[in-house]
């Protein structure tokens, strides 16, 4: 297990190494495997991707964010210009269907919803419009409408952790109710955590995972 110095440090490392990030404006802090960010941010993709970097460092069991996304200058954008520019972005991504997501706009911070086949139509249009100049934060309220049995979700999602995440595969437990998936067991990092729930994901039908499990 990494002290909180090697694991701080770590994060630090992993930071400067993104070459989308200014690492110099963020500052960590790790306890007991818990990591803070802070600090200003001139894009929300910089902050997006400052939580992913740090979520891929291993040893890190849970994030908090108090990092602000700051706009300067020729950034900033009025709501109307946001959403313009959000919804011609979304009309022109391939993987979703026509008029299938809307979105507002609200200081900035850009809120998409409707509904979809696939969770990975859902992440495309987050992924979609996140990067936009002016946007301060995205929330992602696009559910999804396929509907499949559960003990068909269940045989999916443990083939594909087989798959996928061998070393894991045996002791991560699945719990299908409906259309809700809940994983529990341990892991021995946050990429495989993230594995497996994208995993669980992947199937169709799918419209909730509920991550219980516990980095070991």
């Amino acid at each position: 297990m990494k002290s909180d110095t090697q694991l701080q440090t770590d994060v630090i490392d992993e930071l400067n190494f993104e070459p989308s990030i200014n690492a110099a404006q963020i500052g960590v802090v790790a306890k007991n495997g818990i990591v803070t960010l802070s600090g200003c941010v001139n894009t929300y993709s910089e902050k997006w991707n400052a939580e992913r970097a740090t979520l891929r460092v291993s040893g890190v069991k849970a994030l908090a964010v108090e990092m602000e996304v700051t706009l300067l200058g020729l950034s900033k954008r009025t709501d109307t210009d946001i959403a313009r520019a959000a919804e011609s972005v979304l009309e022109w991504t391939s993987f979703l269907p026509n008029k299938s997501v809307k979105l507002m706009v609200e200081d900035g911070w850009i809120t998409i919803s409707g509904e979809v086949d696939w969770d990975y139509q859902r992440e495309a249009a987050a992924d979609a419009v996140r990067y936009l100049m002016g946007v301060t934060g995205v929330s992602n309220n696009v559910t999804i409408k396929a509907k499949v049995a559960s003990e068909v979700i269940k045989t999916d999602i443990e083939a594909a952790l087989k798959r996928r995440a061998s070393r894991d595969a045996q002791a991560i437990v699945v719990e299908v109710q409906g259309n809700n998936v809940t994983l529990s067991g341990k892991v021995h990092s946050w990429s495989e955590r993230d594995l497996a729930t994208h995993s669980a994901w992947c199937s169709p039908g799918v419209h909730n995972v509920k991550d219980k499990m516990v980095i070991s």
